[in-house]
Formats: structure tokens, C-alpha cells, sequence
């Protein structure tokens, strides 16, 4: 079973204690990461740290949310080996893993509903990466930037 890394900032924060309860109803394991209050902090913190947690190993994979979903991908991407995508939809989320094998799954509270940050959460950790014509694209990606 996979470990999952989770973060999110304060205006993430509702949407990462709900994902934890779905987590825990998919019997998935995951470690929280912060913040662990919806009192206002910088998101780079919290991102960071999950992130990290994938980079080295120690999760295999995250979810990061915050207002936007974007802040948080940002951080994510400049950790070695983290693909992160900043996702609105289930299709996205679906080709994220499909197409890019991005193994932390980002998305903003105040950009998508909570049935659709769900089922993003449920499709992410359902879909396997395709490989094939994808593998040399996403070898790129860490090839070209040295992380």
C-alpha cells in the first residue's frame, strides 16, 4: 500500500481534514504534513515538507491543496523527482497520472467542490501512469532540469 503525503495551507485546510477522512475510508495511509489549523500560515511550509516526503522517498505520493491549488504546485515542482500537477477536474487528475506520471496531486478550495476534490483524490490514486510514448516525455522533464 502506498503512503501518501498531505498538506495544505489555511484556506486549504477543510478540504485536507476531508481528504483524510476519505483517505482513511480507502484504507489508504497517509501522513499529515500541516498545517493542522485553518489559522492563516504560508503555504510554501507546508508544501515543502510533503513534497520532500515524495522527493526522498519516504511517501509515495501527495496532495497538496491550498486557495488555488497553484502555490502549493509551484513548491511541489522544485523538489528532485516530484511531478506535481495543479488539477480542476477529474479528467485532469486522470491524465495527470496517465500521461505525466505526476505523483502529487494539487488542487484549491476555493476552485473546485468537495465532491470533485474527492473524486480527483479517488482517480489519482486509481490510475496507473501508461508509459509507453509518455516514459521518454516524463524522463525529459527531470533530465532537462537536473531535478
Amino acid at each position: 500500500m502506498s503512503m501518501i503525503a498531505i498538506a495544505s495551507d489555511h484556506a486549504g485546510f477543510r478540504y485536507k481534514e476531508n481528504v483524510k477522512i476519505l483517505l482513511t475510508q480507502l484504507k489508504q495511509e497517509f501522513k499529515d504534513f500541516g498545517t493542522h489549523s485553518p489559522e492563516s500560515v504560508d503555504y510554501p511550509d507546508f508544501a515543502h515538507a510533503a513534497s520532500e516526503a515524495v522527493s526522498s522517498g519516504e511517501c509515495d505520493f501527495g496532495i497538496l491543496v491550498c486557495g488555488s491549488g497553484i502555490g502549493v504546485s509551484i513548491v511541489a515542482n522544485k523538489q528532485k523527482g516530484v511531478r506535481a500537477a495543479a488539477c480542476e477536474s477529474v479528467t485532469s487528475a486522470e491524465l495527470s497520472r496517465k500521461h505525466n506520471n505526476a505523483n502529487v496531486l494539487c488542487f484549491g478550495e476555493r476552485l473546485v467542490g468537495m465532491g470533485v476534490a474527492e473524486d480527483m483524490v479517488k482517480i489519482f490514486l486509481s490510475t496507473n501512469f501508461e508509459a509507453g510514448r509518455h516514459t521518454r516525455r516524463v524522463e525529459k522533464i527531470h533530465s532537462l532540469t537536473g531535478r
